[in-house]
């Protein structure tokens, strides 16, 4: 499973910011043909997709766009020509506002077909699928088993709560919204999508805070996220990528810990014991899971 502590969004039509993307720390980047790009330079944007893939150093990252959603008159395009034009460089498409199985299952269909015609590799191109409305809240787990391209679940919180009609003025942070209920009122939905995306084998990444400014609420919302078992987070700029980066990184005392737990389960199994101690604190079999995750995750972010 890959890294995706911080994942930034670049829009594709700028393309000073595009030449930035490799340079910013993020784990993965992607290039915006959708919200960050006006209808009248679609096009050119699919030209800088193509180019950025080409001629950029991804830095082992993989080549990453989002395309257009399926309800537009431009995601076809999106599809053919930058993955006709792309060829072997391309290694993932975000699909935003999937709402349906078949979304993807269509998706998929096109793919094959350009990827025939291109003599890529069948299966190549990845899929991240955002879930951002209340259909595909409901049909999520369809959609996390709709095809063996999908890689992650997105949850996209501001058209979320659009769909859904819940008044917010700050995305991604609390708001004077937030008072008037007794709880996360993000906590249902992302938990939804991280069980979903576990039974699928799909990586969970959280939306971004708008507010790029308000590194405090970037850091509390990232907290919320990784305690819900989030993989990560989008960044909508490059000045958040080190608070998420470390947010969602073990910390030296996790990384300790889990260490510990793994090193004693392994010297009881060679001892022939089945139970274990550390620190004082029985250990079971779902604390050396946990400890391996931990162990993972750490070694994902190249700390051990």
């Amino acid at each position: 499973m890959r890294v995706s502590r911080s994942v930034l969004a670049v829009p594709a039509s700028k393309w000073k910011m595009v030449e930035r993307g490799p340079s910013s720390g993020a784990d993965l980047f992607f290039l915006d043909l959708e919200d960050a790009v006006a209808p009248n330079e679609k096009a050119a944007a699919r030209e800088n997709v193509v180019r950025a893939i080409k001629e950029l150093d991804w830095q082992g990252r993989p080549a990453f766009y989002r395309m257009n959603s399926l309800d537009t008159p431009y995601w076809y395009r999106d599809v053919i020509e930058v993955v006709e034009e792309a060829g072997e460089g391309l290694g993932l498409i975000l699909v935003p506002k999937v709402e349906r199985p078949e979304d993807l299952h269509t998706l998929d269909t096109l793919l094959q077909g350009v990827e025939a015609n291109a003599g890529l590799e069948p299966g190549k191109v990845k899929l991240e699928a955002q879930i951002e409305t209340a259909l595909g809240l409901a049909n999520i787990d369809a959609i996390a088993r709709a095809t063996d391209r999908l890689e992650a679940l997105v949850f996209g919180p501001g058209d979320y709560a659009a769909s859904i009609r819940m008044p917010q003025t700050s995305i991604g942070t609390m708001d004077e919204w937030d008072e008037a209920y007794p709880g996360h009122r993000m906590g249902y939905i992302m938990q939804r999508i991280v069980v979903a995306a576990r039974i699928g084998g799909l990586r969970a990444v959280d939306g971004p805070v708008a507010d790029y400014r308000d590194e405090e609420g970037l850091r509390k919302s990232c907290l919320v996220a990784r305690s819900l078992g989030f993989d990560g987070k989008w960044c909508i700029h490059p000045g958040q990528v080190e608070t998420v980066n470390e947010a969602f990184s073990p910390t030296e005392r996790e990384t300790e810990w889990a260490t510990k737990v793994v090193s004693a389960y392994e010297e009881a199994n060679a001892a022939g014991s089945g139970s274990i101690s550390v620190d004082g604190q029985m250990v079971d079999a779902a604390s050396i899971k946990m400890a391996r995750n931990t162990l993972d995750l750490a070694r994902g972010a190249g700390m051990v």
